[in-house]
């Protein structure tokens, strides 16, 4: 029988990408086969995955597949499997790890035409992979090609109540690009007050100001823990690492109220650091989130289609670029050029 193949983009081990081919995916009666639609570029794992310098992924895993914000339509099921059905659009799909089958490893593989999901309904309590809990049927209503926003959205608004910051509360925000300026968004939306935001570009900071920073200032030409504690004298309960630059942890120190929090979203290319904590309280902590729960991430889902409903949230507000697939490469010379002013999207 003849192996039916597929295309995919490729991170070789030597450095740079290309679209290659490997197996269409196989699946069990608990999955279900996915044609992909869509898939958002990351412009934080996939670069770091690109040049060698995501956490979890040594040399020896190279080369590998790229993709984790995929939307599908799913084709064919499992004989198990009830919460999926031909037709139906879903997030996340993934190629699963199984190098015998698939010649090379899988770093969730979201730009191949082809993927998997699995159904928590055929598992156990706490028995299905943790992916499923994310692989989220989309309703109708919604375009499963700007859909692939829902991802983000849904990591951003998990990530807050991970972080556990409250309504009601003052929090330093740096960085205001796709991803900080969705933190902030919804920190507004949730009562979070006043929002510091901090940014080396001018524009990004007028793009802060109008969706909810209280105040923004370009930390290339202030101080800006003199800022923050010009508007909070006893500094701020959390400080937000939307940037993913270890820098920020030893600004914030300076900061913190007692007990505060330094919370990092993502995960940087340097994995040490010196941490001078002379200007910090006595009391506070330094919180990551590298990796956001993908069952949080499905018990967010219902909030966020909420605002786009209501008019709220738009997906579109995210999104500056699509690419054919077979632009895929140089989609991603735009990325390395910075080329891309918010989310660009690969569309199959």
């Amino acid at each position: 029988m003849i192996q039916k193949m597929m295309k995919t983009l490729i991170c070789e081990a030597g450095g740079g990408i290309r679209v290659g081919e490997i197996p269409v995916p196989k699946y069990n009666e608990k999955q279900a086969l996915v044609k992909t639609i869509a898939c958002g570029i990351c412009n934080g794992t996939d670069a770091k995955l690109i040049h060698h310098k995501f956490k979890g992924f040594g040399e020896e895993l190279y080369p590998l597949t790229l993709g984790h914000e995929a939307v599908g339509e799913v084709i064919e099921t499992g004989s198990e499997v009830t919460t999926f059905h031909p037709g139906d659009k879903v997030l996340l799909p993934f190629v699963p790890e199984d190098l015998e089958y698939y010649g090379i490893h899988s770093a969730w593989g979201g730009y191949s035409e082809y993927g998997v999901v699995d159904d928590p309904a055929c598992y156990g309590p706490g028995e299905a992979p943790e992916c499923a809990y994310g692989q989220t049927v989309l309703s109708d209503d919604l375009d499963p090609v700007d859909a692939t926003m829902i991802v983000t959205f849904r990591e951003v608004l998990s990530s807050i109540q991970r972080f556990g910051i409250r309504p009601g509360k003052p929090v330093a925000a740096f960085g205001c690009g796709p991803v900080g300026l969705t933190f902030i968004r919804f920190m507004s939306w949730l009562g979070v007050h006043p929002i510091i935001a901090f940014d080396i570009i001018d524009e990004k900071l007028e793009d802060a100001k109008k969706i909810g920073a209280d105040y923004a200032f370009n930390s290339k030409t202030c101080d800006p823990v003199s800022k923050v504690r010009e508007i909070c004298p006893e500094g701020v309960p959390y400080v937000l690492d939307a940037v993913g630059v270890t820098g920020i942890i030893n600004t914030a120190m300076g900061m913190l109220t007692d007990q505060g929090k330094i919370c990092c979203y993502g995960i940087s290319p340097e994995m040490d650091m010196h941490l001078d904590w002379s200007p910090a309280p006595y009391n506070w902590t330094l919180q990551f989130q590298q990796f956001p729960s993908k069952v949080e991430e499905g018990a967010a889902h219902e909030q966020v289609v909420q605002w786009i409903r209501e008019g709220r949230l738009n997906m579109k507000d995210y999104i500056s670029d699509y690419f054919k697939f077979e632009n895929i490469l140089d989609a991603f010379e735009a990325l390395e050029k910075k080329a891309i002013a918010k989310k660009g999207i690969i569309v199959y």
